[in-house]
């Protein structure tokens, strides 16, 4: 089995605590060589400043490419333009561009009056500044305002047509999955690579949760085996036995990028890296 390339999400810390958890977080990972870290960006640019001083210390601390991500949600196309340049100023030049979530209570998203309408819109104006590298999001289960798999993937083709470098995907159960979305893909059109997100568990009730809130469908037999595994306090055995075998079925299926949502938590997602065969390439002092 080839060994893949992997990235790293994080989200900004909002307390001293969290702050030291993303610190060990990234003491842990940045060794693996990762392609980029990327750092989550709150609904309505609730962790503007916090994004902002999250990229600034990862792109100091340890000398590897962070992306930084962007909604277009609570802001007018000045003022997110405006932090994509503050982006671009502390040497972060590399966006994962998102529609982002609807605000507060609305269950749809409401364009700022003077806002970006889309992401497409945002990714152009973006590309248009030559100044980043692009990633968006796909989705290989339909997005939950997408009228269907096929309108799913023509917004993709939209993404890439606007400027967009790179695609990564929410988080699936099975490699089926995935590998059905980029065959699908393929056929459309769509030539960009599209890297797969994924989801090492460390608590199945809080990933059940988000699986629900953004469509992902749950196989009967996940559930199954995280309820007996809970019951029999094996849980992280399974989460790193089920994380794994996904990976090396994708690699087996020639991906050669993973992307894996940490929630600035390392340690199982640095098990499956290294059951990958990702090992330590460097120490974090040898990077900053």
């Amino acid at each position: 089995m080839a060994t893949p390339n992997v990235s790293f999400e994080v989200f900004p810390p909002r307390t001293v605590d969290a702050a030291f958890k993303l610190w060990d977080s990234a003491q842990a990972l940045a060794p693996l060589a990762p392609r980029f870290f990327s750092v989550t960006y709150g609904a309505g640019g609730t962790t503007r400043d916090l994004t902002h001083d999250a990229a600034h210390v990862l792109r100091r601390t340890s000398g590897l490419p962070v992306a930084a991500h962007l909604t277009c949600v609570g802001a007018s196309r000045a003022e997110t333009l405006e932090v994509a340049e503050s982006f671009a100023k502390i040497g972060v030049t590399d966006i994962v561009a998102l529609r982002g979530d609807p605000q507060g209570e609305d269950t749809r998203f409401t364009p700022h009056p003077e806002g970006f309408r889309d992401s497409c819109e945002l990714i152009s104006a973006l590309a248009e500044t030559g100044k980043f590298t692009i990633r968006v999001g796909a989705y290989p289960d339909p997005h939950p305002e997408s009228a269907s798999p096929e309108a799913n993937i023509e917004w993709l083709k939209r993404k890439f047509d606007a400027g967009a470098d790179e695609a990564i995907t929410q988080f699936f159960f099975e490699a089926e999955t995935f590998l059905r979305f980029r065959d699908a893909c393929v056929k459309a059109g769509i030539e960009k690579p599209i890297t797969p997100g994924i989801l090492p568990i460390v608590n199945w009730k809080s990933a059940r949760n988000f699986a629900n809130k953004c469509g992902t469908p749950v196989p009967a037999w996940v559930d199954d085996a995280f309820t007996k595994a809970d019951r029999d306090d094996r849980s992280a055995l399974l989460a790193t036995s089920l994380c794994t075998e996904l990976c090396s079925e994708l690699v087996d299926e020639g991906v050669e990028n993973l992307h894996f949502y940490t929630l600035n938590r390392a340690e199982l997602t640095r098990d499956v890296c290294r059951a990958l065969g990702v090992t330590p390439q460097v120490t974090l002092e040898d990077v900053a």
